[in-house]
């Protein structure tokens, strides 16, 4: 056995399976860092996993394989993972962001498994920039923080400080 052969994943690729990693993990550290659900391991997970499943699929041949489907079952059982993560509380519904994130993260694994490597790892950046630049927004212009923002985000002070 050589040492080619030992790290061989073939079908699978490498630099498929680091960019799955890298684009669930930045994603997932600006999360993390903020004290938000679905942090680093969660992200990366959930976008290797959706390149997995997708790609096996592609694998499979025969009349009745149907691709389409693999990524439909894929949206619903991410859209149980992400419906686990919101709650509601005083009229309010907590955990939407993070259940959205979910979502996205596993349409950047279809990327990958579709072999769009690059385009992955760029609208990575693009959900980063969305998620940091939301807030940074809604600092500068108080009106974006009014009605339901505003109670979400009460809620969340006093709710992150009875968990620590």
């Amino acid at each position: 056995m050589t040492l080619s052969s030992l790290f061989d994943i073939a079908p699978y690729s490498w630099s498929a399976i680091g960019s799955a990693a890298f684009c669930g993990a930045i994603i997932g550290m600006e999360r993390q860092l903020r004290g938000k659900p679905v942090g680093i391991r969660t992200s990366a997970l959930i976008v290797l996993g959706t390149y997995l499943f997708l790609s096996t699929a592609f694998m499979l041949h025969g009349e009745d394989i149907d691709h389409s489907r693999v990524v439909g079952q894929i949206i619903t059982g991410i859209g149980f993972l992400g419906a686990g993560v919101m709650l509601a509380k005083d009229g309010a519904v907590v955990g939407v962001t993070s259940a959205a994130t979910i979502w996205v993260l596993a349409s950047i694994g279809v990327v990958i498994a579709t072999d769009n490597l690059l385009a992955a790892i760029k609208l990575s950046v693009l959900v980063v920039g969305i998620l940091y630049g939301v807030d940074v927004l809604e600092a500068k212009f108080k009106s974006l923080g009014r009605g339901v923002h505003a109670r979400v985000k009460r809620y969340s002070k006093l709710y992150y400080r009875k968990e620590k």
